[in-house]
């Protein structure tokens, strides 16, 4: 009845899902459950909806906290250091018995929002207890004003929060191994399992535009963002008004379903300009302007590109009046930035403005949009004529999700890109 009332009051307040349960219903009684761990939460959140007796491995240091342990009766509990073997035999014992343990590999909540450093005694445990481990990602816990991620994250008090349950994995390291060897084998096995369960859980079935709207969302419209040489930083907010601005003329002067360039620096302007091109159904192509006149006219032919962004400043302070001489002679259509400033009128702003604000509700794109061509790059054209490479919004997120599991970065950090956007 408790754990009923828990489990309502959760899906209630942070409206929770569970994914992948019956992983956990068909796997074997000898079960090592392991989480990565993001706030005071997680246990609570595991004993309320995972079903059947569980046990818990708690770090005493947790244990100790006064508002910890009236919690401590409702579960079986074993208190331990996870970087102490010895406190760990009575776990083992445990787990040989056929009891199903939750463990936080960690021993300690994130204070990165990724994970942190795995410990190599829950490995251990869970080959010399001949246990499989099965892994459950808690997400939207770490924005929980139980999390430790203060002016870190932007925290709240009633986020989503999901579950996902995968099926469970062997980590026995092979016979032969033995002593510390085998130890840190199975700690490597149990970090690589940590990580592939953030990738595979994250989702990429998304397009960069609904990406940026679940940052906006997330982190608050008034947060900085961006910033070029210019110095004027960009909010979610700015940003976003200015992609629909921009979003507008491109509608007015290229066709749907077109290939647009984008020859243009590395500036706040050229950032809004390729999400501008993605919202109205275009595909932005990034145009070298380091090729030379033969690259650019390869690349609008491979490309199939009729239509080109650039700016009057940035031609003259590049040289590039010879390629776009050549690219006009070959029936290319040049827009200038500079000319689309007397159509920027009071009105549309305000509608840029009100789409800005209201974008969660009219930009709902339909589930095969993830898969759809992104942006248009090119190769340096070193074997000959560039060659067009069309990178899928899927593609571009998946690999963000990969870089999100293996380095600690955050909101609170600032990334210099010193590359040419065309190239990255």
């Amino acid at each position: 009845m408790l754990k009923f009332i828990v489990r309502t009051l959760l899906r209630l307040f942070y409206r929770v899902e569970l994914h992948g349960l019956e992983q956990y219903r068909n796997a074997e009684e000898r079960l090592l459950v392991v989480a990565n761990h993001l706030s005071f939460l997680d246990p609570v959140l595991l004993w309320a909806f995972l079903p059947g007796p569980l046990s818990f491995a708690v770090n005493t240091h947790i244990a100790r906290l006064v508002w910890v342990r009236p919690f401590l009766r409702f579960a079986r509990v074993f208190l331990l250091d996870p970087r102490q073997s010895g406190a760990l035999k009575g776990l083992i014992q445990h787990l040989r018995g056929g009891h199903r343990t939750v463990i936080f590999p960690e021993g300690r909540i994130t204070v990165t929002g990724t994970l942190m450093k795995i410990y190599d005694g829950t490995g251990m445990v869970a080959d010399r207890a001949g246990a499989r481990v099965l892994p459950v990602r808690i997400d939207g816990a770490q924005f929980t004003p139980f999390s430790r991620l203060k002016r870190r994250v932007r925290r709240r008090w009633f986020p989503k929060i999901t579950l996902h349950v995968l099926a469970p994995r062997d980590i026995c390291p092979p016979t032969e191994i033995k002593g510390v060897e085998r130890r840190k084998l199975a700690g490597v096995k149990l970090a690589d399992l940590m990580t592939e369960m953030l990738q595979v859980t994250a989702s990429s079935d998304r397009t960069l535009f609904s990406t940026l709207l679940d940052a906006r969302r997330l982190h608050g419209g008034g947060k900085r963002i961006l910033e070029d040489v210019e110095r004027r930083p960009l909010t979610y907010r700015k940003l976003m008004t200015r992609v629909l601005v921009l979003a507008r003329l491109v509608d007015r002067h290229t066709e749907c379903g077109s290939n647009v360039g984008l020859l243009l620096p590395s500036t706040s302007n050229t950032v809004a300009l390729m999400f501008a091109v993605q919202v109205t159904d275009r595909l932005p192509a990034m145009l070298n302007y380091t090729a030379g006149v033969k690259g650019l006219l390869g690349a609008c032919a491979t490309g199939r590109i009729e239509r080109v962004i650039t700016s009057r400043r940035f031609v003259e302070m590049a040289d590039l009046e010879p390629a776009l001489k050549a690219l006009t002679e070959k029936g290319v259509r040049l827009f200038f930035l500079e000319d689309w400033l007397d159509e920027v009128t009071s009105r549309l702003k305000l509608g840029a403005l009100w789409r800005a604000w209201t974008a969660s509700w009219w930009y709902r794109p339909n589930s095969e949009a993830s898969r759809l061509p992104a942006v248009m790059l090119f190769t340096s054209g070193s074997e000959g004529a560039p060659k067009a490479v069309l990178l899928s919004h899927r593609n571009i997120l998946s690999n963000c999700i990969q870089l999100g599991t293996v380095v600690d970065f955050g909101p609170t950090d600032v990334v210099l890109n010193v590359l040419p956007l065309f190239h990255v």
